[in-house]
């Protein structure tokens, strides 16, 4: 699961440099906590481009009732045949890109934050889907190492990927699943 994550003006610049278009990004602006219901950096694509729109963290399905809590999160088994989500996945696919994201170990009635980071510090990138402003990430299984920590994890795209995970002619599952997740380090 992915409940807060980074990110730092040096990767909004890679970013940036990546897409066509940037639609009201501030890309001076470090965030070292975003969370669910905040408006953070994505990058969608359309038929002229890739672009990086401010959109907020949390989807509310078109059939929730009013006090329906938003999902940030997605589950990549089954996403397929989810109601909320399998007309996102081949539609509205998006990245959210980030410098290094928490996850919190519970023992014992506590909980303690770690953070996650790529071991070859470059910049991380969600795969994640969006619908009217708002996205989710794609979570996954955590690998053996990870899984001390928390048993779910974010699915990470590698930067030469992006094109790849938004070609609509790319069966989304497949392809997320056939993706191998850099190598991650953390601490708390």
């Amino acid at each position: 699961m992915c409940g807060r994550y980074v990110v730092k003006k040096s990767t909004l610049l890679v970013v940036n440099n990546l897409v066509k278009k940037n639609i009201n990004v501030d890309l001076e602006q470090d965030n070292f906590n975003c969370s669910p219901g905040g408006k953070y950096p994505v990058i969608k694509s359309a038929t002229n481009g890739k672009y990086l729109e401010m959109t907020v963290w949390g989807i509310k399905p078109s059939w929730a009732k009013e006090d329906f809590k938003s999902l940030h999160n997605a589950r990549l088994e089954g996403i397929d045949t989810k109601i909320s989500f399998k007309k996102l996945l081949i539609n509205s696919r998006s990245v959210i890109p980030c410098s290094g994201y928490y996850e919190w170990k519970k023992s014992d009635n506590k909980k303690t934050p770690h953070y996650f980071t790529r071991v070859d510090d470059q910049d991380i990138f969600f795969a994640g889907i969006h619908d009217n402003g708002k996205f989710a990430i794609i979570t996954r299984e955590a690998t053996e190492q990870n899984a001390q920590i928390h048993n779910r994890q974010p699915v990470i795209i590698h930067k030469s990927q992006i094109n790849n995970y938004f070609n609509l002619n790319n069966n989304a599952v497949d392809f997320l699943n056939n993706t191998k997740p850099p190598e991650l380090k953390f601490f708390e």
